[in-house]
């Protein structure tokens, strides 16, 4: 089996809402570029990748002189191909490397007969539970502002109705620390039962991530996740709150994982399959997170049905995975793979039998949101509509003001 053409499609698919977040916001769509690697067999792998609201059509097309005729079994060979680790200093093309490593393994599973999960030890679960995930956001058509600790419990509220969730992660560093404090005791004070994670994506400087996370301590928390930027900070935190930390930022890749070993500052790992360069990547570091006694949790990076299918494949086969899963899907009106968007029940989602990844493109919902992309282009992920000309710093000081409501609509 060898590749014989690599196709990349750029859509959009919107979001209930635009969705706020410290850098900025995503705003009322996901961009998200699609790949298709064929093989000489007549399969087609499917990948997927994100990219701050841009497209990355260029980036895959760039690549096909590297990748045909290349055999999608010899999965490490891909890996030096992409991402050779001192050419990737001028080139970084870890996300590239993740798209085409779905699309490879998608390949091998149909040619086999198979599903991802057998590929990657077999799976120990049938379905991976999964986190609410909240944001602070701003009003669409038939979905309301969450600006107050009100609307955000009456939020979740709906979502564990539809979804079953028992684990509730807030996005914050939108607003002061002290108002998203409050935010975050409203949700403990409504689900006494559930378990709570806050994420302020490394924003608050070490006094107010000490502050924040001693203020937290007697309540039902998984963990605090990247409350400020760096492994140096993250330890200054650890060392003096009583709260698992965790991180998705500053342990992206092996070496910093080795650091994190040597001298802890997270005690949980969350793995990104596009973040780490790919689905076995997270398997390997996974294994290292065992043998050292790090937590780990599958992490989120705004996926459709084609990531999704690779975040369920990983959830499924590591033994070590005592954290619900994050997962913005419960935030996207629709999906591009056929039968629409997978559905949780009890707050998870089955992991997909079928071989390989377990999805297929619905090509009516592709050239629709491909048009839709055109339509409205991208976007700057680390900028806010709400805010013109703000941008965030880290640590940030120029929080947004919780008693102003914004109508960004167009």
């Amino acid at each position: 089996m060898k590749i014989v053409d690599i196709r990349a499609t750029t859509v959009a698919v919107p979001l209930e809402a635009p969705l706020r977040h410290s850098n900025g916001a995503h705003w009322g769509r996901f961009v998200r570029t699609i790949v298709e690697v064929e093989a000489d067999n007549g399969l087609v792998g499917l990948g997927e990748m994100g990219g701050g609201g841009e497209s990355a059509e260029a980036a895959f097309r760039a690549l096909m002189p590297y990748l045909k005729g290349h055999d999608p079994f010899q999965l490490e060979a891909l890996r030096f191909k992409i991402a050779n680790p001192t050419a990737s200093l001028y080139n970084n093309r870890t996300q590239l490397l993740a798209a085409i490593e779905f699309a490879c393994i998608d390949l091998i599973g149909q040619h086999l007969g198979v599903p991802a999960h057998d590929l990657l030890g077999g799976r120990i679960r049938d379905a991976v539970p999964f986190a609410s995930y909240l944001f602070f956001r701003y009003a669409a058509e038939g979905h309301g502002e969450i600006r107050t600790p009100e609307q955000l419990v009456e939020h979740t509220r709906h979502l564990k109705k539809a979804h079953g969730f028992a684990v509730h992660k807030l996005k914050g560093g939108v607003f002061p620390p002290d108002y998203e404090l409050e935010c975050y005791r409203a949700l403990a004070e409504a689900f006494p039962d559930d378990r709570l994670r806050y994420d302020p994506n490394a924003v608050l400087s070490v006094a107010e991530g000490l502050r924040f996370g001693r203020a937290i301590e007697g309540l039902n928390n998984d963990y605090l996740e990247d409350p400020v930027w760096g492994l140096e900070g993250l330890r200054t935190i650890r060392e003096q709150v009583r709260v698992p930390l965790a991180t998705n930022t500053v342990v992206v890749n092996f070496e910093q994982l080795a650091s994190n070993v040597m001298r802890r500052a997270a005690d949980v790992v969350l793995l990104d399959t596009t973040f780490w360069g790919g689905i076995r990547p997270c398997v390997k570091a996974a294994g290292v997170c065992e043998t050292f006694q790090l937590g780990v949790a599958v992490h989120s990076s705004g996926e459709l049905g084609i990531q999704l299918a690779t975040m369920l494949h990983l959830g499924a086969v590591l033994p070590n995975l005592t954290y619900a899963a994050d997962a913005h899907y419960h935030q996207l009106t629709d999906d591009v793979i056929e039968g629409g968007k997978m559905a949780y029940s009890e707050g998870a989602i089955a992991v997909p039998p079928g071989p390989g990844l377990g999805v297929r493109l619905d090509p009516e919902k592709v050239a629709r949101y491909a048009e839709y992309y055109r339509e409205t282009g991208g976007y700057p992920y680390d900028r806010d509509p709400g805010r013109p000309g703000w941008y965030a710093t880290v640590p940030n000081e120029r929080f947004a003001d919780p008693s102003v409501s914004i109508d960004v609509a167009p």
